[in-house]
């Protein structure tokens, strides 16, 4: 039976590692944690915070995800709403989801990421 999730992955180009470690390690506040010396070799970057686990990997003929994506639960959404657009991401408010605030954002690299806060 499955009991969890270990961790989402996500498709970059080569050569991104420096602009996710900035985006979703300086950004997000993500800890970025050190890939096994096999997986090393193969680029990308690994991140944990909050419970999550979010591991970048390297594509050679990227695309970046614009339907599928990680919906992550954040303690104060206009904080992390604020964070982004400091750094020069848009945010794309949605209230289409019943229980939760919630907005949309991209990666350095195009993906789209979800962002929720349960709404008491």
């Amino acid at each position: 039976m499955i009991n969890g999730v270990h961790h989402v992955l996500l498709a970059a180009p080569p050569g991104s590692e420096d602009a996710l470690r900035a985006f979703y390690g300086g950004v997000l506040g993500l800890a970025e944690i050190a890939k096994p010396p096999e997986l090393a070799k193969r680029g990308g970057a690994w991140f944990r915070g909050g419970g999550v686990e979010l591991h970048l990997g390297i594509e050679r003929d990227f695309r970046p995800a614009r339907k599928a994506h990680p919906a992550l639960l954040v303690r104060d959404l206009d904080e992390l709403a604020a964070r982004l657009r400091a750094a020069g991401h848009d945010v794309t408010p949605d209230g289409l989801f019943p229980g939760h605030r919630r907005f949309y954002a991209d990666d350095p690299v195009g993906n789209r990421l979800e962002f929720l806060q349960p709404t008491p």
